[in-house]
């Protein structure tokens, strides 16, 4: 673990003064509180084509050649305790392989606008990831974004297929601060399968956008676009973990075999 940390380093040095807006001195001080205490799975490094960046990578209890991108949400890492730790090792017992990556990251203090340039660093860490899982034998891949981590996917999945076969939303806001950061403008677009998850005491800008969310979808004319809604579940699905992880499992089971 230690070498992977050590990797990591190096790699955020040599790309700290090339215009990134990810904080990757703070992806680093995440990284080396991670690795060393992940319980389940091992610390990969993934490369986007300018910068390293850490994942989790846990295998399935039966390999099905089938795999989940896992996303967090604002400011955090790819083994956060809530809703992201959950998933990451509960769907494996579903037989789906699954790997948490580091999404881009800002200071502890920076407003969420600030994050509206970021959503263009998303698309080469979903190709890093996609890549490490089909070299690893994955067929069926699906993005699972929460929160911002659904809508950077979004808005990465209106621009590019990315080769995957679904994608889970779960609690996926509007904010209409920048047309990046709004998943409306990205659901028009997306034909793939779509899993808009959601607690019944969700965020405001969650639970306000449900029926524009689905009028968005049908705008698209995506059948496959379904909505769930997990009862006394709220933004980070607090004591709801199990109904989160089988809410997702389920309808995963769902998508045609590749």
């Amino acid at each position: 673990m230690n070498s992977v940390i050590k990797l990591l380093g190096f790699a955020l040095l040599a790309v700290s003064f090339n215009g990134h807006a990810s904080d990757l001195a703070k992806e680093k001080r995440w990284a080396e509180q991670v690795v060393d205490s992940i319980m389940d799975g091992e610390a990969v490094m993934l490369d986007d084509g300018n910068s390293e960046f850490l994942g989790i990578y846990t295998a399935a209890a039966e390999d099905k050649g089938r795999a989940v991108i896992v996303m967090h949400g604002t400011g955090i890492h790819p083994d956060w305790q809530q809703v992201i730790q959950p998933l990451r090792v509960g769907l494996t017992e579903h037989d789906w392989h699954t790997l948490a990556i580091q999404m881009p990251i800002l200071h502890n203090e920076a407003e969420y606008i600030e994050y509206a340039p970021l959503y263009d660093e998303v698309a080469p860490r979903i190709e890093a990831a996609i890549k490490y899982l089909k070299d690893n034998g994955a067929k069926s891949i699906v993005l699972v974004g929460h929160s911002q981590g659904a809508s950077m996917p979004a808005y990465s999945l209106s621009k590019n297929s990315h080769d995957v076969t679904g994608f889970v939303a779960i609690g996926m806001g509007v904010y209409a601060e920048d047309e990046r950061m709004n998943p409306i403008n990205a659901l028009v677009k997306i034909s793939i399968p779509v899993l808009d998850l959601f607690g019944s005491e969700d965020l405001e800008a969650v639970m306000s956008s449900i029926d524009e969310r689905a009028a968005a979808a049908k705008k698209a004319g995506n059948t496959d676009y379904t909505q769930v809604k997990v009862p006394g579940a709220n933004h980070m699905f607090d004591g709801k973990s199990d109904a989160l992880v089988e809410a997702v499992a389920a309808w995963l089971e769902k998508l045609p075999a590749m």
